[in-house]
């Protein structure tokens, strides 16, 4: 029994808490380890492109798995890949010796030429000391780049030019302040609407996807976004509209012969084709043997403005499991080529990512009779709203314990606690004396950040 926290203690009472204060500072010594194995994993995953199956992102991935908040998730996927050029700090966050929360902040900031002084700064003090540490030591580096800046926007350069087999190639540089917005716009872009043709699939087998590839389906993005929200005044949807020309026979069955062409003529897989007439207006043209015009039909709107507020009312938000995001396109459940109909009933919205997923990577979704959605991979097996939680043993504690035994770890109340005596930290002298560009900026963060603890 524990005294009230009003009452006197006792002798004994403070032995009794001390006792309670060394089992939570073991047990989290135990939690940092079994952090820092988690982080492997996550890297591993990460780098071997396991979350590839359909989700936008490991931290997507995470999000729907393990059920962490996503920008938690994200910050896991960040400081997993920053240890692995790191390994002062993984080791330290591995002997339970270093929390999850001060490592986090130092890999903000961390390169391996500074990575020991940094360590160093982990192990003496509190992780309040080391937010602001690093807190300084950004300034410092803002300054340094500042210096930079002019020489920087006098090399800025963009040049966009057709390469010898069809492919738009850009290359260029841009002034930090530009590509600030640009990487944010890309940022914007996988966070909200895109962030789902990070995959390619090659005959049916899911591929790691470079970062390359994600950022240029994030630029098509991009560029569809603002030139849908009118950049031009003059009639931006008819100017800038992409036109497919594809064979009926295509559409019904994408192994079916016949022509599939944007409108200079460059080759689209029939998939795209049918991803694209899910949600896009159409002309019908009827040819004659010779290739001649002989008719064209009026433009038509495969889903209603009625109908399409209708599908985002229900719908909010793409379907695909884990996904969520707001805005989407309407997709034929049984495709109009087939015969279905553009019904509430028979459409579901997807992101332009998981749209993809199901007409070109083999992923399937159908609709049950209670009206539910079903969605499964391409080698048919379901993939669930929520996965089933991970097996738990009876005794968490006790095998967290016991594994971290087994990798030789001696976790003990002391492990973790730095070498903090009480004394005042300045955070100017800390910084003039451990970040290798501060010599030139000598002053600058005393005037910035005040000497208190």
């Amino acid at each position: 029994m524990i005294s009230a926290p009003n009452s006197f203690p006792t002798a004994e009472h403070i032995v009794e808490l001390d006792r309670l204060g060394d089992q939570i500072a073991e047990l989290s010594a135990h939690l940092e380890a079994a952090t820092a194995r988690l982080l492997d994993l996550i890297r591993e995953f990460d780098a071997r492109g396991g979350w590839n199956t359909g989700f936008r992102s490991c931290a997507d991935w995470l999000s729907w798995r393990v059920g962490l908040e996503l920008g938690a998730a994200r910050e896991r996927v960040r400081v997993a890949r920053a240890l692995a050029t790191l390994p002062r700090l993984a080791q330290a966050l591995a002997r339970g010796k270093l929390s999850y929360s001060k490592v986090r902040a130092l890999t903000r900031v961390a390169a391996p030429d500074t990575e020991e002084r940094l360590l160093a700064v982990g192990m003496a003090g509190t992780a309040h000391h080391v937010e602001r540490i690093v807190r300084g030591w950004r300034r410092v580096d803002r300054l340094a780049e500042g210096r930079e800046s002019a020489r920087r926007h006098a090399r800025r350069a963009l040049r966009v030019y057709h390469d010898e087999d069809g492919m738009v190639a850009i290359r260029g540089r841009l002034a930090p302040e530009v590509g600030a917005v640009v990487i944010q716009a890309l940022a914007a872009a996988r966070e909200t609407l895109y962030q789902r043709t990070r995959a390619e699939h090659a005959e049916g087998i899911v591929v790691q996807t470079p970062m390359e590839q994600q950022q240029a389906d994030a630029l098509a993005l991009v560029a569809e976004t603002a030139l849908h929200h009118g950049i031009d005044p003059g009639a931006p949807g008819e100017r800038y509209q992409v036109v497919v020309h594809v064979e009926a026979p295509v559409l019904a069955d994408a192994d079916a012969p016949g022509q599939s062409v944007l409108e200079d003529g460059v080759y689209v897989p029939a998939g795209t084709s049918q991803r694209f007439a899910c949600d896009a207006s159409r002309v019908v043209m009827r040819h004659a043997a010779d290739g001649r015009i002989e008719e064209v039909g009026a433009r038509t709107r495969t889903i209603p403005p009625a109908l399409r507020r209708a599908l985002h009312h229900r719908d909010r938000g793409c379907r695909f499991p884990g996904c969520g995001l707001p805005f989407g396109q309407g997709h034929h459940i049984r495709h109009w080529a087939h015969g279905g109909p553009t019904t509430l009933s028979n459409l579901a919205l997807l992101c332009r990512r998981h749209h993809r997923a199901v007409h070109e990577e083999g992923y399937q979704v159908e609709r049950q009779a209670d009206g539910e959605l079903r969605f499964r991979r391409p080698d048919g097996r379901p993939l669930p709203d929520t996965p089933p939680p991970g097996a738990v043993p009876a005794d968490p504690v006790g095998a967290l314990r016991a594994g971290n035994d087994g990798h030789g770890l001696h976790l003990h109340a002391r492990t973790a606690m730095p070498g903090w005596l009480g004394e005042r930290l300045d955070v100017g002298y800390a910084i003039d004396v451990l970040h290798p560009l501060a010599a030139t900026s000598r002053g600058v963060v005393d005037s910035q950040a005040p000497a208190t603890s």
